[in-house]
């Protein structure tokens, strides 16, 4: 992911290597080529897929003029669990070197959490919250085993330790789900087993300075935005601990009015959910230099 933008856009290029001066990481070697097994831990996840995200973002503003950034000057941005991160970047509430740092070290302790205790994730489709809840109360018999995504209508990620994410999967279509799916992910994100990540990345957060957002910018943990700069940095710290309410976040912008909604990083999950929420909102997938030159061109 992102080597089309590292090879052939400057500005992408200067973000990579940023990234990579801040970190200490490899993070062309992690985007470009993986391995997967590499991808599958988050402390090497995320600082890749907020660089390749950042890039996108950066050449995109750099083939518009001032009149035309302004023009298409988002009302709100949001991402999901890490893309919160890249909506608040993108929204000016930090410069580029401070989120990377922080998404490689919330990577890096929410890997250390997720390796302290067996854990993991599996998605369940077809069932509403209290389903959901329902099932993490058979399949949990004493273990952590809690809702960590709502997606979308009909699907929800479970989070939890790793026998109970296997009963789980067994016993979801008794709870009404029409398939369970577990995930490939390094443990149980959103969940207390992250916990002992929240403690320590409160000291990290403790250093940082976030401005106020440009735009209104989406709070997994509340499905509405930031009302100020100063909320910032209790919510991501409760983003690692909580469910992330996507579907919520994704209504609450459809009650604000007609959108034009755009998804810029790899990738196009969140086009697909948008699909289940609402299917008279198309979502334009900004994930590749070429889509980036497209987006310019109609700006122009």
């Amino acid at each position: 992911m992102g080597e089309d933008v590292y090879r052939d856009s400057g500005v992408g290029r200067d973000i990579f290597d940023r990234a990579e001066a801040a970190t200490g990481l490899d993070i062309r070697k992690l985007a470009f080529e993986g391995p997967e097994e590499w991808l599958n831990r988050t402390d090497f996840a995320q600082p890749a897929i907020f660089t390749v995200s950042a890039a996108l973002l950066e050449t995109l503003r750099s083939l518009l003029s001032p009149a035309q950034v302004e023009a298409i000057r988002p009302a709100f941005l949001a991402g999901l669990s890490l893309g919160e991160y890249t909506a608040l970047y993108a929204a000016g509430a930090m410069d580029f070197e401070t989120g990377v740092k922080l998404v490689a070290r919330r990577g890096e302790l929410m890997q250390q959490a997720a390796t302290a205790v067996p854990s993991g994730m599996v998605s369940v489709m077809g069932m509403d919250e209290g389903q959901a809840r329902q099932l993490c109360e058979s399949a949990g018999q004493g273990q952590v085993l809690t809702c960590a995504n709502f997606n979308c209508p009909g699907q929800i990620v479970l989070s939890g330790e790793k026998e109970a994410c296997l009963r789980a999967a067994e016993q979801a279509e008794r709870f009404g789900a029409t398939r369970a799916v577990p995930l490939k992910v390094a443990g149980a994100f959103h969940s207390e087993i992250m916990a002992p990540a929240a403690e320590q990345f409160a000291e990290t957060l403790a250093d940082v300075e976030f401005n106020e957002p440009t735009a209104g910018v989406i709070a997994n943990v509340a499905a509405a935005p930031y009302a100020s700069a100063g909320e910032i940095k209790h919510k991501l710290l409760a983003q690692l601990t909580s469910p992330v309410r996507w579907a919520e976040s994704m209504e609450y912008l459809l009650a604000q009015g007609p959108q034009r909604p755009y998804e810029i990083g790899p990738g196009r999950v969140l086009a697909g959910l948008m699909r289940r929420i609402d299917r008279q909102t198309t979502v334009v997938s900004v994930n590749s230099l070429a889509a980036v030159r497209g987006l310019a061109a109609q700006s122009n």
